[in-house]
C-alpha cells in the first residue's frame, strides 16, 4: 500500500484492511489523530476514542482469526448527531435534547456495525436539522475545511466537513430539502439523497415524515455505492459502477429554468456536460419549468409537519430554541391546514408529471446543486439581517423541489471557484435509481481530478 491514508477513499481503505496491508487499529488511530488536529473546524460534538480503538482491536482480531469480514471492515466513520444508539446521548444539535439518551439503536447504524465499520464520534448539525449553512446557536458554527470563513452547508454540516477534512471515509447525514447535498456541494465531497422511503427512518430524529431521508456522504461515488449496498442490503450499487456512459442519456437543465446563477457555476455545468458527453453519454437539453413550484410545495409540507412535531416543546420551552429555528417553527404553525393537505395531494400528480415529462427517456438530469458560489459565514449569520434572508432563501432553491418529489439526487464536485472553493454537480434520477446515479458519478469522477484536489493547510 503506497497511498497515504488521507488520500484513500472508503473502498480503498476497506480493501487494504481486509488484504492485511494495514490494520484497523492504525487506520482508526490516524482518524482520531486527524479529528484532534482539525478541532477548530468544530465538526464533532463527541468523540469516542476508547470505544473506537476497542472496536478496531476487535476488528483486527477477527481478521487474524480468519472470520468472515464485512464490506466496511475496520473503516472509521462518524455520523450526524441524530441517529440513535441505545445508551448514548443524541443531542440533535439542540439544547432541548442535550441529555436525551436513546433506548434503541437506529437500524442504519446496526447495518454499518454489522458490516464492520467503526464509529469514532458524532457530528455537528444544525439545530433539529433546520438550517442550510452550518450555523448553530448552541454549538457554534461548523467551519469549511477549504476556507474556515466559508459556510459548510447544512444541516449535515459536520458530516460534510469531517469527510472533506479526511477525518473519516464516510458519514451519515439526513436530507429533507438538501441537507446532504448542500454540505457535499460546499465541502467538495460526494453525497446522496436516496429515494424517499428507500432507507428506514426508524430511530433517527424526525423533522418531516413526508420528506426526511438518511443519506451517505463520502469521498467518491464508489464509496457511496458501497455504503448504499450495506444500508439497503442490496448488492447492486457498487456492481453497477462503470468507466464510461455509453448508452446513457443525461439531460442538462436549461439555463432559463435554473434562474439567476453565478457565472462560475454555469461555466462549471457547461464543462461537466462536455465531460459527460466525452464519456459516451447522450447529453440533451431538458426543461423543468415547475422547479419553483416543487420547492414551494415542499415548504408547505415540511414546515407544518415540523411545527406539529415540536408543538409540545414550543409551548413549554420556546426560549430553549435558537431564534432562527423557533421562528421557522412558528411560521409552520401559521400555515393553513388546507395548504398542507393540498400540497400532499398534489405530490403524486407532480411526480407522475415529472417522470412522464422532463425525466422521460433519461437516466439522469444534471444541474448545479446551488445557484451561488459558496457564501461567507458572516453573510449567512442569524444577525446578518436581509443578507441572511437572501443567502438562506437561495441555498436550497435547486434541491428542495426534488425532496418534494421524493426522487434521488447525487452530488459530486464539478470544479472550484477563483477562491478555491468547491462547486457541486447534482444528478437527479427516477425513484430507486440510486445505482444509476452512482454509476454516472463514478464515471464522471474518473474522468476529472476534482476529488484529488489537496486541501489547504488547516
Amino acid at each position: 500500500m503506497n497511498a497515504p491514508l488521507d488520500a484513500m477513499d472508503l473502498v480503498a481503505l476497506a480493501d487494504a484492511i481486509v488484504a492485511g496491508d494495514i490494520t484497523a487499529q492504525a487506520v482508526t488511530a490516524a482518524a482520531l489523530s486527524r479529528a484532534q488536529a482539525v478541532t477548530p473546524l468544530n465538526a464533532f460534538v463527541r468523540i469516542d476514542a476508547d470505544g473506537a480503538m476497542e472496536a478496531a482491536r476487535a476488528a483486527d482480531q477477527r481478521r487474524a482469526a480468519g472470520a468472515p469480514l464485512g464490506l466496511l471492515h475496520g473503516v472509521p466513520l462518524a455520523h450526524k448527531d441524530m441517529f440513535y444508539r441505545a445508551g448514548r446521548i443524541t443531542g440533535c444539535g439542540s439544547k432541548i435534547r442535550g441529555d436525551f439518551v436513546a433506548e434503541t439503536t437506529c437500524d442504519l447504524l446496526t447495518r454499518l456495525d454489522d458490516a464492520g465499520a467503526i464509529e469514532i464520534g458524532q457530528l455537528h448539525m444544525a439545530e433539529f436539522a433546520m438550517g442550510p449553512t452550518g450555523h448553530n446557536a448552541h454549538l457554534g458554527r461548523c467551519r469549511n475545511p477549504w476556507l474556515a470563513d466559508a459556510i459548510t452547508g447544512g444541516s449535515s454540516s459536520g458530516s460534510g466537513a469531517a469527510v472533506a477534512a479526511r477525518v473519516v471515509a464516510g458519514a451519515l447525514g439526513s436530507d429533507t430539502g438538501g441537507s446532504v447535498r448542500l454540505p457535499a456541494h460546499f465541502c467538495g465531497v460526494v453525497g446522496l439523497k436516496p429515494t424517499h422511503g428507500r432507507l428506514t427512518q426508524a430511530d433517527m430524529m424526525p423533522l418531516s415524515e413526508s420528506l426526511d431521508t438518511a443519506g451517505p456522504l463520502a469521498r467518491s461515488s464508489r464509496s457511496v455505492a458501497r455504503l448504499m449496498d450495506v444500508l439497503t442490503g442490496d448488492a447492486v450499487h457498487e456492481a453497477a459502477l462503470r468507466s464510461d456512459l455509453r448508452g446513457m442519456r443525461v439531460g442538462i437543465l436549461d439555463a432559463d429554468d435554473l434562474g439567476e446563477c453565478d457565472k462560475p457555476v454555469l461555466n462549471a455545468l457547461t464543462e461537466a456536460a462536455h465531460t459527460l458527453a466525452d464519456l459516451g453519454a447522450q447529453v440533451v437539453p431538458v426543461r423543468l419549468p415547475d422547479l419553483a413550484h416543487y420547492a414551494a410545495m415542499a415548504a408547505l409540507v415540511w414546515a407544518p409537519e415540523a411545527a406539529a412535531l415540536h408543538l409540545p416543546t414550543l409551548r413549554d420551552h420556546a426560549d430553549d430554541y435558537g431564534p432562527q429555528v423557533r421562528n421557522r417553527l412558528m411560521h409552520g404553525l401559521s400555515m393553513p391546514a388546507t395548504h398542507y393537505v393540498q400540497a400532499r395531494r398534489l405530490r403524486s400528480c407532480d411526480l407522475a408529471a415529472f417522470l412522464s415529462g422532463p425525466m422521460a427517456g433519461l437516466d439522469a438530469i444534471a444541474l448545479p446543486t446551488c445557484r451561488m458560489v459558496t457564501p461567507m459565514a458572516h453573510d449567512a449569520d442569524a444577525d446578518a439581517g436581509a443578507a441572511m434572508d437572501t443567502v438562506i432563501g437561495g441555498l436550497s432553491a435547486l434541491t428542495r423541489g426534488f425532496s418534494y418529489l421524493g426522487v434521488p439526487g447525487l452530488v459530486t464536485p464539478m470544479g472550484f471557484d477563483s477562491r478555491g472553493l468547491p462547486m457541486g454537480l447534482q444528478l437527479i434520477g427516477a425513484p430507486r435509481a440510486e445505482a444509476t446515479l452512482c454509476a454516472i458519478g463514478h464515471a464522471y469522477e474518473s474522468a476529472t481530478n476534482w476529488l484529488a484536489r489537496p486541501l489547504p493547510l488547516l
